[in-house]
């Protein structure tokens, strides 16, 4: 790597790490998180459980229900990041200060994946309690793995798509129509590996490893996609 490229990904990093620590202070500031997302997710959950009504059923399709309470909450974060930054205007302001976008994209997904990993642990506890799951101690590494690429891909997915969808009218309808089709990978893969690691539909640790690589493909392919183009995006 040339000194030219080595000074572009450093400045590209730094700038990842500043956005990222002001959308966390914004939300520890905010506590929309805490306050919103939080109680909704659980509510999600609970209503899976009332409508299920069947605790054998609930404990086979609990990975499943997991992903998709993390999905419907996705949209609620990256709803919000985005409205903050278009309501006063801060996106052109970094564009005008001539700003790296892949640096912006990078900082936005290193804090929305961060509020995603605090949801999932609480949404796990929550399968635990209410469905009657457990996971076996020598599954814990698939299903930590399996957490980290989900996370990274619904992250990278996230801010690229709520980037374009950010100066649209009727952005907050707009928004689920983009992401939801495109996020279907992630459903379907992490469901397949967290049901390997739950030991579920007997699922053995070796079924969840594919699904792993696809869900690690994924991450790669959006976070390259989004560094690269949503300088684009937002420019639009």
């Amino acid at each position: 790597m040339s000194v030219k490229a080595r000074s572009a990904a450093a400045q590209a990093w730094r700038v990842a790490r500043l956005v990222a620590v002001k959308d966390l202070r914004v939300e520890w500031r905010s506590r929309v998180v805490l306050n919103q997302v939080l109680p909704f997710a659980a509510v999600v959950m609970v209503m899976f459980a009332f409508a299920l009504d069947n605790t054998d059923l609930l404990t086979r399709v609990a990975p499943g229900l997991v992903w998709m309470a993390t999905i419907f909450s996705l949209q609620v974060l990256v709803q919000r990041s985005f409205a903050i930054e278009t309501a006063d205007g801060a996106l052109d302001a970094l564009q005008v200060a001539g700003v790296r976008p892949g640096g912006v994209f990078l900082g936005k997904s290193l804090a929305l994946a961060a509020e995603l990993a605090v949801l999932e642990v609480v949404l796990l506890g929550a399968a635990i309690v209410l469905y009657r799951t457990d996971v076996p101690a020598g599954r814990l590494g698939l299903l930590a793995a399996t957490y980290l690429a989900a996370t990274c891909g619904l992250a990278f997915v996230g801010t690229l798509y709520g980037g374009l969808a950010a100066g649209a009218k009727g952005r907050e309808t707009l928004l689920p129509l983009l992401m939801l089709p495109v996020v279907a990978p992630v459903l379907i893969g992490a469901t397949r590996a967290t049901e390997a690691a739950f030991g579920t539909n007997d699922a053995t640790t070796g079924d969840g490893w594919p699904w792993l690589g696809l869900l690690a493909l994924f991450a790669a392919v959006f976070g390259t996609a989004g560094t690269l183009g949503f300088g684009s995006l937002i420019d639009e």
